[in-house]
């Protein structure tokens, strides 16, 4: 009995890429995985451009298309998550358009897949990325794995495939704002992860900029570290250095009492290192107020507009 492989392309304004991947993965399927049926399902975060009509001849030329279109753009994080909980068949591979990241290691998914791996991930060994970006993400991976009672895997990416048990527990965490990332490093499902170079982008521009880079982030932190436990500790350590200085310091003026000026240069350093402090944690409480608010009025993943060959 043949089995059903989903190939999921998220997409955004990607028109340069659309027949380039699906020209690559058909083209994968027929010399490789020739024994698998397979389906490939564009899931569009209400593109801009000619990415839609794109996708709508694709579908009229070959039935095995699918294609969701979103009635706006709701984030990377949250059309990615969605599209993989739609996927219908055995397994799903996540495939980005612009092709950064090589089709050719489906091949390679599918092979562990078959050898009972459920989750197979691929790892950025190297990036033809800015080289600064890629370090800052590595920093990044480390900072979580030193705060988060979750192991994270460091330059995990959404690239790879995952078996249908596993989809069937994402279409029951009821999160609004997943952290994928952080969900495939928690599930536990036994995994295979595969190294590949990154590469540049095929055709078009990035739509990832630094804000974006930055609210990924912070979903992270927020949604898998207790960072805020900093905050006390770091009250109660700063709390003792000060008693330290003021008793020193009082000690010091009584003993040497001409001797012994104390301007009001060392308490306004002292205060505004306080206040940088106080307003640093302030910050990031605001980053988990904010997401447990996201979390509590419950609005769903994305709304559909359409959805065509389902």
């Amino acid at each position: 009995m043949k089995k059903m492989i989903t190939v999921v392309v998220p997409t955004y304004n990607e028109e340069l890429n659309v027949d380039n991947v699906y020209a690559r993965v058909t083209k994968i399927m027929a010399e490789s995985l020739n024994n698998y049926d397979y389906e490939i399902m564009f899931v569009d975060n209400c593109s801009l451009d000619a990415t839609r009509d794109k996708i709508k001849a694709l579908i009229e030329r070959d039935k095995r298309v699918k294609a969701i279109f979103n009635a706006r753009n709701f984030g990377y994080v949250r059309n990615v998550f969605y599209g993989l909980s739609q996927a219908e068949g055995d397994c799903a591979v996540l495939l980005h358009a612009d092709l950064q990241n090589p089709p050719e290691l489906i091949v390679d998914f599918v092979k562990y897949w078959e050898e009972s791996y459920k989750v197979i991930v691929g790892i950025k060994r190297k990036s033809k990325e800015n080289k600064v970006l890629f370090a800052i993400k590595g920093l990044y991976y480390k900072f979580m794995n030193k705060i988060s009672d979750t192991e994270m895997i460091e330059q995990l990416t959404d690239f790879g495939l995952y078996d249908r048990s596993f989809i069937n527990v994402l279409k029951n965490l009821d999160d609004p704002v997943p952290y994928f990332k952080g969900i495939v490093s928690e599930l536990g499902f036994s995994m295979k992860k595969v190294e590949f170079v990154q590469d540049d982008r095929e055709n078009g521009k990035s739509f990832t900029n630094f804000f974006k880079s930055y609210d990924y982030a912070m979903l992270g932190i927020t949604s898998y570290t207790k960072i805020m436990r900093a905050a006390s500790w770091l009250g109660f350590i700063l709390g003792i250095i000060c008693l330290i200085i003021a008793i020193v310091t009082f000690l010091s003026k009584i003993l040497g009492w001409q001797d012994f000026p104390v301007g009001i240069a060392a308490i306004c350093v002292g205060m505004f290192f306080l206040s940088a402090i106080q307003m640093f944690f302030i910050g990031i409480l605001g980053e988990y107020v904010m997401s447990i608010n996201t979390r509590v009025l419950h609005r769903p993943l994305v709304i559909e507009e359409e959805r065509i060959n389902f």
